[in-house]
């Protein structure tokens, strides 16, 4: 299964903006199958976006995991991808050279694009 940044993005802002700071039991997305959700949940905790526990069992198609919270880098990265207009340009900029791209120069490009809203750069 390809690891896909929309449904990484929707989960992070979906588990922060959750109240008191768990992330919801089930988190459904449209156009995302229970599996994709499961497995994404599996690269936030390796990624060490959040904190979660392995959900993987023997009938499981994929690796699955329950997200409890998100840790500090999962927060610093939700603040990078909240806002709308600078998640798009990102993903325009990432389609034009190649469409593909690693979570940390995701994460540079963001805070680069932030910085330079702020007039930091």
């Amino acid at each position: 299964m390809k690891r896909d940044m929309e449904l990484i993005r929707k989960m992070v802002i979906a588990i922060e903006d959750a109240p008191g700071g768990w992330a919801p039991r089930e988190m459904k997305f449209d156009g995302y199958t229970g599996d994709q959700v499961g497995y994404h949940a599996y690269l936030l905790v390796d990624a060490g976006l959040a904190k979660g526990s392995d959900a993987t069992t023997i009938s499981s198609g994929t690796p699955e995991y329950h997200i409890h919270k998100l840790t500090w880098a999962g927060h610093e990265f939700c603040d990078a991808v909240r806002d709308d207009t600078r998640w798009k340009k990102a993903m325009g900029i990432v389609a034009e050279k190649g469409g593909h791209v690693t979570l940390e120069i995701l994460k540079e490009l963001l805070v680069s694009l932030m910085k330079g809203a702020l007039g930091l750069v």
